[in-house]
């Protein structure tokens, strides 16, 4: 029987005392926040250090990333305080990958 080598992880954080969606992917090589988040939050972003394309599959095609949010989440009683990428991202709110 093979492992399995991703695990992802779909749960509810809050942020600013709100309720946000939140994805753990194991499988994934970038942490990213979406513009969503980022602007009904009023979020502060800052300029990335090293800009780059991201390949999306769905219909933004490539995208250029280009800003980094830092973001303080609580899931029950853990908190902590992520760098993001921000992407134009709609099926969740943050994506926690393999630097997390």
């Amino acid at each position: 029987m093979e492992q399995q080598s991703e695990n992802i992880f779909h749960t509810r954080c809050q942020i600013q005392n709100k309720v946000c969606s939140i994805i753990i992917d194991s499988g994934s090589c970038v942490n990213v926040a979406s513009i969503t988040l980022v602007r009904k939050l009023g979020l502060s972003t800052i300029r990335h250090k090293r800009p780059y394309h991201l390949q999306w599959l769905n219909e933004c095609g490539v995208v250029n990333v280009n800003r980094q949010v830092f973001v303080t989440f609580l899931v029950r009683k853990y908190k902590d305080e992520v760098l993001y990428d921000v992407v134009p991202i709609h099926v969740t709110h943050l994506l926690l990958g393999r630097h997390w």
